[in-house]
């Protein structure tokens, strides 16, 4: 697997322009007000949940285990592994350990920056293997040898100038964010996120659409979701991948990016047949996974859309739905 780009510039030089000419305002002696100004959407500030309440059955399908078979199971992160406050439960952590422990393939999948994704690896114990980030724009190789534990093994970058031409004339009052291929944030009016993993260096748009993009991150604290919904498909979006979140919020990827794509990537390095592939997702942006994996499971809160592409329903993120799915690959 290798770097892929829309563009032939290589975005590490400009993020280094980018970053020395920040150095001097966004110092570490300036940590302290730099946090005091980053603002929390309010679906990730405690006490709210950005899931609806759960109000499904479990429902299951003709799927058996394979004796001997080794899985490749790919799980979303938040509202699958962890709920709306960020927590892991003792059970889901146990289930997951035991499906590792026997042989299977735990791949993360997650809308996720590598800095936000790679606690969760550790959380599980997973020391090798791979996991998916930034919704299939960064694929990771876990591997204890390495300095930093993991290596970048792919990375699909494009540039954000026409979404962002597009975007900020539907949503004048909305706040961007970029992701870039070496790791760095950079946003507009100081927004931050915990998906980010890393503090976002504050810019502007005109510097945003100059850079290359693994993901391109849209929050509006002014809109309602269902407002916020009809302003993007007004947009009119063309020549990128995105997802709509839960709330006012977008992921934009290049064009063909998702977590399926990285997915098979990944399969296929591992020589897994499609058949023994497993996915657990909640949210929009698990749509593809899910459709892709022969054995595609969608949380009990998730939206009827998610719904719709899946082959079994388990039990909601609060019910340990996704324990339940990898109790019963061991």
């Amino acid at each position: 697997m290798t770097t892929q780009k829309n563009t032939g510039s290589d975005d590490r030089f400009e993020n280094a322009d980018l970053l020395e000419e920040f150095d001097g305002e966004y110092s570490a002696d300036r940590t302290g007000e730099y946090d005091d100004a980053v603002e929390t959407p309010e679906f990730l500030q405690p006490g709210t949940s950005p899931f609806p309440e759960p109000d499904r059955d479990p429902v299951g399908s003709d799927w058996e285990l394979e004796k001997g078979v080794k899985y490749l199971v790919a799980l979303d992160v938040d509202g699958t592994l962890v709920d709306h406050d960020g927590a892991m439960s003792d059970e889901v952590k146990e289930a997951a350990l035991a499906a590792a422990a026997a042989g299977h393939h735990l791949v993360i999948s997650t809308g996720r920056s590598r800095g936000a994704t790679l606690p969760v690896c550790e959380q599980l114990g997973l020391e090798s293997g791979f996991a998916v980030c930034s919704n299939g724009g960064v694929t990771l190789q876990l591997d204890p040898s390495l300095p930093d534990y993991h290596r970048v093994i792919d990375a699909v970058t494009f540039n954000p100038g026409a979404a962002l031409d597009a975007l900020k004339d539907a949503l004048p009052t909305a706040k961007f964010a970029l992701e870039t291929a070496d790791g760095h944030f950079f946003a507009t009016e100081r927004f931050q996120d915990r998906s980010f993993g890393i503090q976002a260096i504050g810019t502007d748009i005109h510097q945003l659409a100059d850079l290359d993009a693994v993901r391109l991150v849209v929050y509006s604290s002014e809109e309602t979701p269902e407002d916020f919904a009809r302003a993007i498909d007004a947009a009119g979006l063309h020549g990128v991948a995105y997802s709509v979140g839960w709330t006012a919020w977008l992921d934009v990827a290049a064009a063909g990016v998702s977590k399926a794509s990285a997915l098979e990537q990944v399969r296929r390095y591992l020589h897994v047949d499609p058949a023994h592939t497993v996915a657990i997702g909640d949210g929009r942006n698990d749509v593809e996974m899910l459709d892709w994996a022969a054995r595609g499971v969608a949380m009990g809160q998730a939206p009827d859309e998610v719904v719709a592409v899946a082959r079994e329903v388990t039990t909601s993120v609060y019910e340990d739905g996704a324990a339940r799915i990898l109790r019963s690959l061991v």
